[in-house]
């Protein structure tokens, strides 16, 4: 029976489709864990597809490129290096389920499936996957994880299932989303779970934008006695470490390792729109953003956000004269783009404004001219 571990925390911005670019970004990790020596890398929920795949994982063509890919990735560890835990969608039975595999001697070793589908929110995933049963830990060169999968963190049942079946570590992948203070409510129900099974856990979410959600990341560990010994970086891709020893009691526990702070508030909010606006542009192909500027708050605020998120040379600032736009105004917009570096075109709107007037003529007849023609 092995006395040390070494776990690496695989903190990566999949994209939601793209199934060889994030076997590649796996890959890339599980090589960098193998110099640094590490036994084991965790990626986060559905690491292989990208979170939420949504409908993709009912296509037939679509779970037969993921098969492909995990056993391409499950053949890696032959090499003797890094062992893997994997999210992925993954049918068995007949059944579509929502898995974390264990990956390691060339094969899968063994499959772990979500019991806790949530169906609230921005999520749906009981329209889409199967709940899996409760079941006991798998065994890992020598130590017995306990795999568990996002929201079943949030509820006791599969803890202590994992616990009383023998689990020394428990595992948790997570495709979960920011929104303010998550990373203090994820991490109270982490520390329920430690204290109600005495436990140390390992927790890995994903980062970046995906559509209309934001992950923010911020993986850690907890030791067994609920101090957390490791935390990664928010709002970018990170590999941390994590060493690992047994004691004579045969209790694992964490050592100290990186802790990186938290951040909170406005800055959180702030980074939540750099990295959701930047991933949206960059995921989708965008070359850049054009903004209308009109002089005012609203524009000036979007335009900063645009160019710290992509950099000025992507960013398109337009001026849209017409007969309501002020000289201020228009000196404002051409300052702001100025400041920050970006292009600003003028395009007048006069000609096109007046064109909307005349087609409204019948319905604003009678009518004093107001915002709703300063705003057409």
């Amino acid at each position: 029976m092995i006395d040390h571990l070494k776990i690496v925390l695989a903190q990566l911005n999949p994209l939601v489709g793209d199934i060889k670019g994030n076997i590649a970004k796996l890959r890339d990790a599980r090589a960098e864990a193998k110099r640094s020596g590490a036994d084991l890398l965790v990626s986060s929920e559905l690491s292989i597809t990208g979170y939420p795949p949504e409908d993709l994982v009912l296509r037939k063509a679509f779970m037969n490129m993921v098969k492909e890919a995990v056993t391409e990735l499950a053949g890696d560890t032959e090499d003797g290096g890094p062992g893997l835990i994997v999210g992925t969608p993954w049918c068995d039975d007949g059944k579509l389920q929502n898995a974390a595999l264990l990956l390691d001697e060339g094969k899968i070793v063994a499959r772990r499936y979500k019991h806790e589908l949530p169906n609230y929110g921005v999520f749906d995933e009981a329209r889409i996957f199967d709940s899996g049963p409760l079941v006991g830990p798998v065994a890992f060169r020598g130590v017995r994880l306990g795999i568990m999968l996002c929201e079943d963190m949030w509820f006791e049942d599969v803890s202590e299932t994992l616990t009383e079946s023998g689990a020394q570590i428990l595992i948790v992948l997570n495709g979960s989303p920011y929104e303010s203070d998550k990373e203090d409510v994820r991490l109270n129900f982490a520390v329920a779970r430690v204290t109600e099974t005495g436990l140390p856990l390992v927790y890995v979410n994903q980062v970046g934008g995906q559509d209309e959600l934001v992950f923010d990341g911020g993986s850690f560990v907890l030791d067994g006695d609920r101090s957390l010994r490791v935390q990664a970086a928010c709002w970018q891709e990170a590999l941390c470490t994590s060493d690992w020893s047994i004691s004579t009691d045969g209790r694992w526990h964490c050592a100290d390792g990186e802790r990186v702070p938290d951040i909170k508030g406005l800055e959180a909010v702030y980074r939540a729109m750099l990295v959701g606006l930047r991933d949206y542009v960059d995921k989708n192909g965008f070359p850049g953003v054009i903004i209308g500027m009109s002089g005012g708050i609203d524009s000036a605020v979007s335009a900063v956000l645009a160019v710290d998120a992509l950099g000025a040379d992507r960013v398109r600032c337009v001026r849209m004269p017409s007969r309501y736009s002020s000289t201020h105004s228009l000196n404002d917009a051409e300052a702001c783009a100025d400041l920050l570096g970006a292009r600003c075109d003028t395009i007048p709107i006069e000609d096109a404004h007046g064109a909307f007037e005349s087609m409204l003529s019948e319905s604003f007849a009678g009518h004093d001219s107001n915002e709703a023609e300063e705003n057409i």
